[in-house]
């Protein structure tokens, strides 16, 4: 072959490879690469988002607690910004300029073509006046979405709060942008996923202006948005309303629940909160306040705060001792004003002596439950303390203490039951006796219980032996049901013929006659068989607290409650009484011994408190 025919060759084959990269380049850029159609469709496409309308919250007779209210969110896509009269845009949104270069800055670097929010939850007041001068700033736009309304603004640790993503949740999860909201406390974050819906979408044409000008494809792109789905509570509405009025201006919580389901009636932590501020804009500037008030009103008392149970543990004392066999329903013990062993002495109040086991639950005598724990201690068929510790705490535990119950509810702590791996820390293995821990008998020493797990083992005690989870959703719209797990009973250790013989004790400790020393007598509810245990925790930094769990009727049981307020001294003081009325009020819908009502409603320990601590 010439060298004519050869350079011709090679011409033509460098032609064909040029030709072979520009067109794949050309199909490249038309066909594979979509940034030239991304920034085209930018330009004369608007996606907003819809967001679902959150779901609503009713109480357990559908009264309807939690419900939405219309907002505006003025939203940027900073790939469509031209420049614009900052003063007039500030001045009408009642922001500063650097406020808002911040906010642009922010919406820049998380994306050129995506919305970002300027400013969230705007009024509609401030969302009329910025529409009418919405063409002068071209690349904004207002987005419509929800915030919380609370028709009865209740049950504020329960229901929770809904709060704006944190960048993490944004970062971890991809339904969530910037400027999405979230449950963030109570049952708006439990229920997070059933609440929210499912976001939709619509797609616009607008012109150089920024103008809406239709639906692109006449809305065959768009998405419809889901609403969330409607949770039905087993809070009863008026008795949480009931015991929030009976603990103003006292610190505490009343816990109640239905026995049979372990549906929580009730849940009040005091002091609280009026859950609309922190609803929207407000949030920012409420929030703060409420963080650094000194009487933690955000502080979840019933499920978090760790208090010794006190006198009311007796009754799980003498269950024990009945289930372990070293004391029967006749066995007495005398009281000489506190239990002698020694020169050991752990005082008693002034009452019959010697008592039985009923007795002793019924006038709450130290010395007889201080015995019995020794009696159990040194039962003969357990080698050491330790093996008769480590059976202790798994009976303590079966009633659902030192461990979270499972509620449904965020931030749920689970109190402390020692252990012998506890006590060997202490006073080293083996070096200790029950004599060391014999306070644990009256509800004192180490042991911490929440008020939810006081309500859940008086629950327990009422079923002679079983409780079921503790639980705040009662259904899911949509024929969805609870999680099987608070179907499910739990049992304890003890069986029902001796949780009864205690139940006889509680039954005296209410109804007992007149001078038979009953500690409980304030709590009594004419019609109403009551059956309850006072407790009285000592406190190191002022007055004891006021404790008391209840239940009634004593057959077939439909409330089961704990009380506890701080510094109110004897059970019987505070802390009965408003057992009594709660019941009464849940059980009667009325109260008959109105001067009992204006008693606790006119206390007002908080200022007691604070008057004592200035003195």
């Amino acid at each position: 072959m010439d060298s004519y025919a050869v350079r011709k060759n090679i011409i033509g084959l460098v032609i064909i490879v040029i030709a072979i990269i520009y067109i794949g380049k050309l199909f490249s850029i038309q066909v594979l690469d979509t940034s030239y159609q991304l920034s085209a469709s930018n330009n004369v496409l608007r996606r907003i988002t819809q967001y679902p309308a959150r779901g609503l919250i009713y109480d357990r007779n559908g009264k309807l607690m939690v419900h939405n209210q219309a907002a505006y969110d003025i939203m940027v896509t900073p790939g469509r910004l031209e420049p614009f009269d900052t003063s007039e845009f500030c001045n009408i949104l009642n922001i500063s300029e650097k406020y808002l270069k911040h906010k642009l800055d922010s919406a820049k670097n998380y994306s050129e073509y995506k919305p970002s929010a300027v400013l969230n939850l705007v009024s509609s007041e401030t969302y009329a006046k910025f529409q009418e001068k919405l063409y002068k700033f071209p690349g904004f736009f207002v987005q419509p979405r929800t915030v919380r309304k609370y028709r009865c603004p209740l049950a504020a640790h329960t229901m929770g709060y809904v709060g704006e993503a944190s960048q993490a949740l944004v970062d971890t999860n991809n339904y969530y942008k910037p400027g999405d909201y979230v449950g963030i406390s109570g049952i708006e974050k439990a229920y997070e996923k059933e609440l929210r819906g499912i976001k939709g979408a619509k797609l616009y044409m607008v012109d150089v202006h920024n103008r809406i000008k239709g639906p692109y494809r006449e809305g065959r792109y768009d998405k419809n948005a889901v609403a969330g789905k409607d949770l039905t509570t087993t809070i009863d509405a008026e008795l949480q309303r009931y015991g929030e009025k009976l603990m103003k201006n006292k610190i505490g919580s009343i816990v109640a629940i239905e026995p049979s389901t372990g549906e929580v009636l009730s849940l009040v932590s005091t002091p609280d909160y009026n859950p609309e501020l922190l609803v929207g804009r407000k949030r920012r500037r409420n929030y703060p306040e409420l963080k650094s008030d000194t009487l933690k009103p955000l502080f979840n008392r019933a499920l978090m705060a760790k208090y010794p149970p006190g006198s009311t543990f007796k009754v799980l004392t003498a269950s024990i001792a009945l289930q372990e066999d070293v004391v029967y329903t006749g066995t007495e013990f005398s009281c000489y004003g506190g239990f002698y062993y020694g020169s050991f002495h752990v005082g008693c109040h002034s009452h019959k002596s010697p008592v039985d086991l009923i007795e002793s639950i019924q006038v709450s005598c130290n010395a007889y439950h201080c015995n019995t724990f020794l009696r159990i201690f040194n039962n003969k068929k357990y080698e050491t303390p330790a093996d008769a510790m480590d059976q202790w705490e798994k009976y303590v535990k079966s009633f659902g203490f030192g461990q979270k119950l499972n509620i449904d509810l965020p931030n749920e702590l689970p109190g402390l039951v020692p252990s012998t791996e506890y006590y060997d820390k202490i006073y080293q293995e083996g070096r200790w006796k029950p004599l060391n821990i014999i306070s644990l008998a009256i509800g004192q020493g180490e042991l911490g219980m929440t008020p939810l797990q006081m309500a859940n083992m008086t629950s327990a005690i009422a079923n002679r032996g079983h409780y079921y989870t503790p639980h705040v959703i009662k259904s899911i719209e949509g024929n969805q049901t609870i999680a099987e797990r608070f179907k499910k009973p739990h049992q304890t250790m003890v069986d029902s013929s001796n949780l009864e013989i205690v139940i006889e004790g509680m039954d005296l400790a209410v109804n007992g006659p007149a001078g038979s020393g009953s500690t409980a007598r304030t709590a009594a509810i004419d019609g109403i068989t009551l059956c309850g245990k006072t407790g009285t925790a000592q406190n190191p930094h002022g007055e004891d607290h006021s404790i008391f769990i209840a239940f009634a009727p004593k057959e077939n049981p439909k409330i089961a409650l704990s009380v506890y307020v701080e510094n109110g001294g004897y059970g019987s003081r505070w802390a009965a009484p408003i057992a009594k009325l709660m019941t009464e009020k849940y059980l009667n819908d009325s109260i008959s011994v109105k001067w009992w009502e204006n008693y606790v409603l006119d206390a007002n320990l908080i200022q007691k408190r604070r008057d004592e601590e200035t003195d």
